[in-house]
Formats: C-alpha cells, sequence, structure tokens
C-alpha cells in the first residue's frame, strides 16, 4: 500500500471514528441529563468540508453542553502565491458546563490532521476543571486516562500528564486552568504499523473519555449547593473563558482558516462572571482548589 493509500486509508478511519463517538457521548449524555436534548444543525465551510455542531441548553445537570464534530479541508493558512498547502482535518472537540458547581466542566477533543507538504499526525486529550477539589474524583479521572494509555505505552501518561499542565496553564493567572489530564499533539508514525498503534490510542483514548466523566456527574449531581458557591463558580469559568481566548490553539486555528464562528466558540459557558480582585478565605475549599491549582499534583500514583 503506497503512502497516499495509507493517509487515505486512516483518513476514512479517524473520520469514521470521530462521528461515532460524537453519537456515543451525546446518547450518554442526553440520558445522563434526562430534561433536554442535543439540537443539532450541520454546517459547510466555504474552503471545503463542514461539521455537526450538537448543543444542549438549559438542562437539568448541564447549563450547555457543546459536542462538535468536524471534517474539513481546503489550502492551509501559510500557504503563499507560490506555494499552494492543502490540509485535511477531522475531530471531535467537547466542552460540558453543569449547573451545579459541585460538578466539574470537563474538556476533551481527538483529532487527524495532515499537510499535503508534512507528516500526518494525532492529538488530542481530555481534562478536568473542577470548582471544589474532590480528590476521589481527581484519582479516578486520571486513573481512568491512564489505563487507557498504559495499554498502548507506558510512558504515556506520565508524558502527557505533564503535557497537560503545561499546556492548559494561564500565564498572566499564574495558574492551571484545572486539575488535567491528558494533552497531546503531533504524534505521527514513519510506517504504516506506527500509524495503525497511534490510530489505536487514539481510538481507546476517546472511549476512555465517558467511563472517565460520568462516574462523576452521577456522584454530585444531587448534592445541594449555595448562591456563594455559584458565584464561585462563575468566578472560575471566567478564568476558563481567558484561556480559551487567548491561549487554545484550535480557536485560534478555527479563526485563521475561516472556521464556523459559532462552533469555535461552543466552548464558552452560557454565563460566567468577573470581580475585582478576589481572593478566597484561607483554609477554605476555594483556597483548596486554588493552592492545587498554582502546583499541580500527581493523581495517578
Amino acid at each position: 500500500m503506497s503512502m497516499v493509500e495509507v493517509q487515505y486509508s486512516l483518513r476514512t478511519r479517524a473520520e469514521e471514528l470521530f462521528r461515532a463517538v460524537q453519537n456515543e457521548i451525546c446518547s450518554t449524555l442526553e440520558i445522563l441529563d434526562g430534561a433536554e436534548t442535543f439540537f443539532q444543525e450541520t454546517w459547510h465551510r466555504p474552503g471545503g468540508g463542514g461539521g455537526r455542531t450538537r448543543i444542549l441548553t438549559d438542562g437539568a445537570v448541564f447549563e450547555k453542553a457543546g459536542v462538535n464534530f468536524s471534517a474539513v479541508h481546503g489550502e492551509a493558512p501559510e500557504s503563499t502565491a507560490d506555494k499552494h498547502v492543502s490540509f485535511f482535518a477531522t475531530g471531535i472537540s467537547l466542552v460540558l458546563h453543569p449547573r451545579s458547581p459541585k460538578i466539574p466542566t470537563v474538556h476533551a477533543n481527538f483529532r487527524y490532521f495532515e499537510q499535503s507538504d508534512r507528516e500526518a499526525w494525532f492529538g488530542g486529550g481530555a481534562d478536568l476543571t473542577p470548582y471544589y477539589l474532590d480528590e476521589e474524583d481527581a484519582f479516578h479521572f486520571h486513573r481512568t486516562l491512564k489505563i487507557a494509555c498504559d495499554k498502548h505505552d507506558l510512558t504515556y501518561y506520565p508524558r502527557f500528564k505533564k503535557w497537560c499542565d503545561e499546556y492548559f496553564y494561564i500565564k498572566h493567572r499564574e495558574e492551571t486552568r484545572g486539575i488535567g489530564g491528558i494533552f497531546f499533539d503531533h504524534l505521527s508514525g514513519t510506517t504504516a504499523r506506527e500509524r495503525e498503534q497511534l490510530f489505536a490510542f487514539v481510538q481507546d483514548a476517546a472511549h476512555a473519555f465517558l467511563p472517565a466523566y460520568v462516574p462523576i456527574v452521577e456522584k454530585h449531581r444531587n448534592e445541594p449547593f449555595t448562591e456563594e458557591e455559584k458565584r464561585w463558580q462563575l468566578l472560575r469559568r471566567g478564568r476558563y473563558v481567558e484561556f480559551n481566548l487567548i491561549y487554545d490553539r484550535g480557536t485560534r486555528f478555527g479563526l485563521e482558516t475561516n472556521g464556523r464562528i459559532e462552533s469555535i466558540l461552543m466552548s464558552l459557558p452560557a454565563v460566567a462572571r468577573w470581580e475585582y480582585d478576589v481572593h478566597p478565605a484561607p483554609g477554605s475549599p476555594e483556597a483548596d482548589l486554588e493552592a492545587v491549582l498554582r502546583e499541580p499534583r500527581e493523581w495517578a500514583v
């Protein structure tokens, strides 16, 4: 099989995988929420390709949940008058913002990218952003992802956990966005076998998302919360917005390639809050969370 045939086959299978994962995740989340269903909009990119944006709003569990699938192609942003570079990208990206501050926000994305003059590669990961720290939740989330990583390479989890902590870092706040998970980018293979191994890893990592997150939602969904706890959640959501608009590569790529604005910005919460110079009381649960965000910990040990 030629390089072109291998890449085409991988391209097709990656697109099919991400379509199926979107369906699986949305079906599970609708059952979990129990009140609302996803609205779907199918869209087409002027430069080539398109996708399916699915949004659930004002649910019993999820205040806003977005699960995007896309498969786009066209001319890469770095193309010039004398050099035309084409690209293909497919993937799934999701952000779930629960109504309760006792349930963490979660993000995940998995993608395949190829460029006409470069090696094809995979990227993605999943990370958890709690508003109140529950160490059992942190252990469960990281442990589930670690199991998926260890199945393929024992170096993956420690590498990708560190990468996640470094990537989801809000420099101007000197803190991480949440308690991390895994993040990987530009994973490529030089042989057909290596590419198959990477595809198998991404497949397992994507299917690990629901087992990593759903038990956490079920654990906390009926816990009561106060107005002050909700206010803290909205303040922390503001930090989430800051990271996504300033540092997130996926947001920048979407904007630079004339992506669909509504789908790109679906990751933002419906409601967030900014107040001047807020500091939690020493020894409070809010202060405990901030301490972990300033010095990331090892969870799956």
